[in-house]
């Protein structure tokens, strides 16, 4: 079994100290085989903030860090630097690789850039990402739980979120899921969710699962709900994604909710 913590939208910038401090003391408890940060790492995609994320992510001590970028990271006032060099703040703190993949016995994790510095906040997917998500997927070993990571998400669980689905998704969905996909992680709403696909895509053959992320340690929290995170333990033919929520009176993460998935093979 593998254990993965995923980290999403921690907005730096609008951070909360207490909250940070439990997170970090979550990874030590966890000890996870890698850490997922699925974009939005800053508010405003300053070199500052940048450097408060990579200093917490230093501190994690996680064996594996697969950061990629938010609309967020994007800088959105200096049109400028948005324009020619987008990514710069964030090549500086993660590196240049805007969509790592890693890979061990049990599973393999593929990320894409879905941000776009022509877009305002929506994200998209190209026909080239696609594709090369989908070979990459074709050559997985089979014992291994695939995962694809975005930041804009697939699914969502109100309608009133409809508008924040990643464009390119259809066609996305259909390719990976034929390619082998078990789960496309993302946030960018900062509501979470598990969510079996085929109930959005009827034509998809294969179990198929969506999974989204809250926020893990800003200020912007949404609709009343706290601070939290995912955790997957991950295993065939069962993987359990469990949401850990931030309870202010204690000041730890407690979990919340656990839900076991029927991975196809």
């Amino acid at each position: 079994m593998s254990t993965l913590l995923q980290i999403s939208d921690p907005h730096f910038g609008t951070e909360q100290a207490p909250v940070v401090a439990a997170l970090l003391r979550l990874n030590r408890q966890l000890a996870p085989d890698a850490v997922i940060v699925s974009g939005d790492i800053t508010q405003r995609a300053r070199q500052a903030q940048f450097a408060a994320a990579q200093q917490f992510v230093q501190a994690l001590e996680a064996k594996k860090v697969l950061a990629v970028p938010g609309n967020h990271d994007i800088p959105l006032f200096n049109l400028w630097a948005r324009c020619h060099h987008p990514y710069r703040n964030f090549s500086r703190a993660f590196g240049i690789e805007l969509e790592p993949e890693w890979e061990n016995d049990t599973v393999l994790i593929l990320c894409v850039n879905t941000t776009r510095p022509h877009r305002h906040k929506d994200g998209e997917v190209s026909s080239e990402q696609i594709e090369r998500v989908s070979s990459r997927l074709l050559k997985a070993k089979e014992k291994q739980i695939r995962i694809v990571v975005t930041h804009q998400p697939v699914d969502v669980a109100t309608e009133r979120d409809v508008h924040n689905l990643l464009h390119g998704r259809e066609a996305a969905v259909h390719a990976w899921s034929a390619a082998g996909a078990d789960l496309i992680v993302g946030g960018h709403i900062h509501l979470a969710h598990v969510r079996l696909l085929k109930d959005r895509y009827p034509e998809v053959a294969r179990r198929l699962w969506s999974i989204q992320a809250g926020t893990a340690v800003s200020s912007r929290t949404r609709g009343g709900l706290t601070n939290s995170v995912n955790v997957f333990r991950l295993q065939t033919p069962e993987t359990v994604i469990e949401r850990w929520d931030y309870d202010p009176h204690s000041t730890v993460f407690q979990l919340h909710a656990s839900n076991r998935l029927r991975i196809d093979r």
